[in-house]
C-alpha cells in the first residue's frame, strides 16, 4: 500500500515537471527564433559595414533566422562596442568588431567596456589588407619613392584614415616610426570620405581595404599593402613585410558576443561561421572586400586580440596618438 502511494506520488511529481522540462528543452533547441542584431560600429559603407552585411545574411540562411546589421558609429567603434558588451547575453546582439575596436580605441578613447572580460570570441572573419595608395597627380609610384619623398619633405604629405585608432592610423604611424619620415594624419569618421578626399586629392595618401577597388579603376595608385605574403588580386604590389621584416600588427575583423552568452548558444554560432568561412562564393565575396578569410581557433582569436592591444600599446606611447 505504502509503495502504491509512493509511485502514485512519483507520477505526480513527473506529471508536473514534464512539461517544465520539455519547455526548457525546447526553449535550449530553439534559438535562434527571433531576429539577431549584429552591430557594426562603424558608419555604413565602409569595410566593417560591408563585412557585417556579407556575415549577417550569410548567418540568416545558415541558422534560418533573420539577421539584420544596426550601425551604431563613433569613438573609433566603442560606442557600438560597449552596446553589444552591455546587451542582454543571450546570443540575440552580436558584435560586428575590427580588432581595434577592442584593443586600440579603447586606450584612446573612454570605453565602457572590458575587451578581455566583457566579451566572447564567436569568429575570426579575416586580416585586412589595407592598401597605401596615393592620388595618382602625386610623383610618388612606389612604396620606397613614398619614403624617400616624405624624407625629402617632412610634414608636407598628408594621409586620411577612417578615423583615431583604426588600423590605416596605427598602421601609417607604425610605418612613419619604422622609417623615421613626418606625415600629417587627417582622420575621418569613416572609409569613405577617406577614400573620397584621398581621390579628390584633399589628402595625398589612404591606408584602407577598400582602396583596392579604386587602385583597380585608376584612381588610385597603391604601393603596398598590410600583409606578409604577395595578394593575387594586387598583382606587382609588395606587403609591408618586404619592407619591415619586423613588421607584428595587422587588422582583422572579429565576431564576438556578451561574454555571459549560454555556452549551447556561443557553439551554435561558432559552428555557423566556421561553415559559412568555408563556402566558396563567401571566401570571394570577403576577399572582395580587401579581407583575406581566415578560420582561427577561440584561442588564438583571443591571443590576436591580446597581442594588437599590446602592439599598439607600443605604437600609441612613441607616436604619441591621441584621440583628439
Amino acid at each position: 500500500m505504502a509503495m502504491n502511494k509512493f509511485i502514485r506520488s512519483g507520477i505526480k511529481i513527473f506529471l508536473v515537471l514534464s512539461p517544465i522540462l520539455l519547455l526548457t528543452q525546447h526553449s535550449k533547441a530553439a534559438y535562434p527564433d527571433k531576429t539577431i542584431i549584429n552591430v557594426s560600429p562603424y558608419l555604413a559603407g565602409g569595410t566593417n559595414d560591408g563585412l557585417a552585411r556579407l556575415m549577417s545574411k550569410q548567418l540568416g540562411v545558415k541558422l534560418g533566422q533573420s539577421v539584420v546589421v544596426e550601425n551604431r558609429a563613433g569613438a573609433g567603434g566603442t560606442i557600438g562596442a560597449a552596446y553589444v558588451a552591455n546587451s542582454k547575453p543571450d546570443g540575440y546582439t552580436l558584435l560586428n568588431a575590427s580588432v581595434t575596436n577592442l584593443a586600440t580605441a579603447p586606450q584612446l578613447v573612454k570605453a565602457n567596456f572590458d575587451p578581455f572580460k566583457d566579451f566572447v570570441s564567436i569568429a575570426h572573419i579575416g586580416g585586412s589588407r589595407s592598401v597605401i595608395a596615393v592620388n595618382p597627380n602625386l610623383p610618388i609610384t612606389s612604396f620606397a619613392g613614398l619614403i624617400e619623398y616624405a624624407k625629402k619633405n617632412p610634414g608636407k604629405l598628408t594621409y586620411g584614415s577612417s578615423g583615431n585608432g583604426s588600423p590605416g592610423h596605427i598602421t601609417m604611424e607604425y610605418i612613419k616610426l619604422l622609417s623615421d619620415i613626418d606625415i600629417r594624419h587627417v582622420p575621418y569618421k569613416g572609409s569613405s570620405q577617406a577614400l573620397t578626399d584621398t581621390m579628390g586629392g584633399t589628402v595625398d595618401l589612404v591606408c584602407d581595404p577598400l582602396a583596392n577597388t579604386f587602385v583597380k579603376s585608376g584612381k588610385l595608385r597603391a604601393l603596398a599593402f598590410l600583409g606578409t605574403a604577395e595578394a593575387p588580386d594586387l598583382p606587382g604590389i609588395p606587403p609591408l613585410k618586404k619592407f619591415y621584416p619586423q613588421w607584428n600588427f595587422s587588422g582583422s575583423f572579429v565576431v564576438v558576443a556578451p561574454s555571459k552568452t549560454p555556452p549551447d548558444v556561443v557553439n551554435i554560432l561558432r559552428q555557423a561561421f566556421n561553415e559559412i568561412l568555408k563556402e566558396p562564393d563567401v571566401i570571394k565575396a570577403i576577399n572582395d572586400l580587401g579581407v583575406s578569410p581566415s578560420i582561427m581557433t577561440t584561442a588564438e582569436t583571443d591571443d590576436l586580440i591580446k597581442g594588437t592591444y599590446l602592439t599598439s600599446q607600443k605604437i600609441i606611447a612613441k607616436a604619441k596618438i591621441s584621440a583628439e
